[in-house]
């Protein structure tokens, strides 16, 4: 790649703010904060104010979607490849080893092994057709099974509350009885 001197005017008018940038990281070989990137840029291609503020916000974008560029925090860039940290710290994780399978999958495996397999020739499909149309007879008549069961099942609930309201009268009238037992016994105790 030509370093910026080598470029004519013209060739870097062309040329992208990204593209620019790029070449200027690499000739400096240092970080720059964006504001001052933005400034060197702006003296290189000889923008004026209105020109390099409508190009910097696609500028901010591009920089931080590029791989070649690095964020260093403090809204400070470089270039990748300055810091192959990235690289060292895939380098030191170390991969997960895959467990090993328990016996008892194997066994599993083995019981599988014994049924035979069924060719798909050996299947005849057309019979199965036949079947489709009871299936949707049968449908219906479990539709109206359990319409009857759940008739059925209001019944015995309704059933069941009366033979709660009778226990609860035949034990109010023996409370009374209880009570009147009580009372001739008190007066005759007078």
């Amino acid at each position: 790649m030509l370093s910026l001197d080598q470029y004519s005017k013209e060739q870097l008018q062309e040329m992208s703010l990204i593209e620019v940038a790029y070449v200027l990281l690499k000739e400096t070989k240092q970080p720059y904060s964006f504001k001052d990137l933005m400034a060197e840029l702006t003296r290189l291609l000889n923008l004026d104010k209105a020109e390099a503020d409508e190009k910097m916000v696609q500028f901010y974008t591009d920089i931080n979607l590029d791989g070649r560029f690095l964020g260093l925090g403090d809204n400070r860039w470089g270039l990748r490849v300055w810091y192959p940290v990235d690289q060292a710290e895939e380098d030191t994780i170390t991969p997960v080893k895959p467990r090993k399978k328990k016996a008892k999958k194997a066994v599993e495996d083995d019981d599988l092994e014994d049924f035979d397999e069924i060719e798909e020739e050996e299947l005849e499909y057309d019979d199965l057709d036949d079947f489709d149309d009871d299936d949707d007879d049968l449908i219906e008549d479990d539709d109206l099974d359990d319409d009857l069961d759940e008739d059925d099942d209001d019944l015995i609930e309704d059933n069941d509350l009366i033979d709660d309201e009778e226990e609860e009268l035949e034990l109010d009238e023996e409370e009374l009885e209880d009570e009147d037992e009580v009372d001739d016994d008190l007066e005759e105790d007078r």
